[in-house]
């Protein structure tokens, strides 16, 4: 694939990419589930550094057996920024979200869409429309009411902590989200699948001290489970949004939220509080206003990395 050569595709029936979007979501959710349980045992540094090295072994194969060439110096320079910023993202959300239930984490992700609207303005030249200044108000204060509420609860400082960790992750996140437009462009999932596998183990093994190197026997079938649902996951997302516009499949991300409720409850005897479904309707409200008129990314699931 030629680079600079832009990868467009389009259905006549959108329901198919909506639905696929919406396993895709499904998939990832319970991918969050298997990393959390696993990161509250090992941490989430070592959790995410073994996800990362199995997800990279079996992405290698379908991507050496299809890719056509090698990609060009700058595509994989745009792969090494992308994906850089989404690991710090994904490591700040689990380590997060071992210390917050699992709806009220995948919430507080739902920051992404809105910050990502703000930094198209400088990086993509996008003007700030005056219902994004609305939405990321009302967004924010959807933050705000979820902190209070976990703060009331008394979770104490820890839980605290991994909201606000949660909260930066979105940041990145959102970085990366404006960086994968551009990515989606110019590469097939099979390629951004690897290359995000590929810098996630070169950033977590750079890092790793010697303790994270030994992988406890029996979480290795958890840890080959999470890997291969997020890469399931990844090439659906990525499929799904190739062939309809992102403002079609923005509503299928917020299914997160049921999902991670769901599991929450079932997997960790997780309740979801009022001021969470308050909060989360705040900032799913603030992305609604924010897609009317251009379509901007998803939220952060961490499925589009």
């Amino acid at each position: 694939m030629a680079e600079g050569r832009a990868v467009t595709r389009s259905t006549s029936r959108p329901i198919v990419p909506f639905l696929v979007a919406c396993l895709g979501i499904a998939t990832f959710s319970c991918m969050d589930a298997v990393m959390k349980r696993v990161s509250i045992d090992i941490g989430a540094y070592n959790a995410m550094l073994w996800r990362s090295l199995v997800g990279l072994a079996m992405s290698a194969v379908p991507f050496l057996i299809l890719r056509e060439t090698w990609p060009a110096r700058g595509r994989i320079l745009l792969h090494i920024k992308r994906s850089g910023a989404a690991g710090i993202s994904v490591f700040l959300f689990f380590w997060g979200l071992v210390r917050v239930p699992m709806a009220e984490g995948v919430a507080l992700t739902f920051l992404s869409p809105i910050i990502a609207l703000l930094l198209a303005a400088p990086m993509l030249g996008e003007k700030i429309r005056r219902s994004a200044i609305v939405a990321c108000a009302l967004a924010f204060a959807g933050v705000i009411v979820i902190v209070i509420g976990k703060s009331g609860e008394g979770g104490g400082p820890q839980a605290l902590h991994g909201a606000i960790a949660i909260v930066i992750a979105s940041l990145f996140y959102a970085y990366n989200l404006v960086l994968l437009r551009r990515s989606a462009l110019l590469a097939g999932a099979i390629e951004i699948t690897f290359f995000t596998n590929l810098v996630f183990s070169g950033l977590f093994v750079l890092g790793a001290p010697v303790a994270a190197i030994a992988l406890p026997l029996q979480y290795a079938p958890l840890i080959c489970l999470a890997a291969g649902l997020a890469i399931i996951s990844s090439l659906l997302i990525a499929w799904a949004y190739a062939r309809a516009e992102a403002q079609r499949l923005l509503p299928v991300e917020f299914t997160a939220f049921v999902w991670a409720a769901i599991l929450g409850a079932i997997v960790f005897g997780e309740r979801v509080l009022p001021l969470t479904l308050l909060g989360a309707a705040m900032i799913i409200g603030g992305c609604a206003i924010a897609m009317r008129g251009k379509a901007t990314p998803g939220p952060a699931t961490e499925a589009a990395a």
